[in-house]
């Protein structure tokens, strides 16, 4: 069985024991989520949302908050003596997901 649930923005396919990374959330490692916009539930029975499927929802545990690579972001403008340099880590959540109750 899987779903495919909102986060962040994001639409994300999840089965049960696999481990994400999503926008970062306001909870502490160790911490249960759950997450009630699901869009679709796959399996034996589809149910397809409208935009969610009432009553659905996918439980989560977080495992740990983290920072990517940094990345460079350098814009630069020729035979404008411009150049800029900025750094950038976006913080991330990782979960892994423990049931899709349907």
């Amino acid at each position: 069985m899987y779903a495919i649930i909102e986060t962040g923005g994001k639409q994300v396919k999840v089965e049960e024991g696999q481990a994400i990374y999503i926008e970062k959330l306001n909870a502490e490692a160790g911490e249960t989520v759950t997450f009630d916009k699901v869009l679709f539930v796959g399996g034996d029975s589809v149910k397809v949302g409208n935009p969610v499927v009432a009553g659905a929802t996918v439980t989560a545990k977080v495992e740990k908050q983290g920072r990517q690579k940094k990345i460079i972001v350098f814009k630069y403008k020729a035979k404008k003596n411009y150049h800029k340099k900025q750094g950038h880590r976006q913080p991330y959540t990782k979960v892994v997901i423990e049931k899709i109750n349907a």
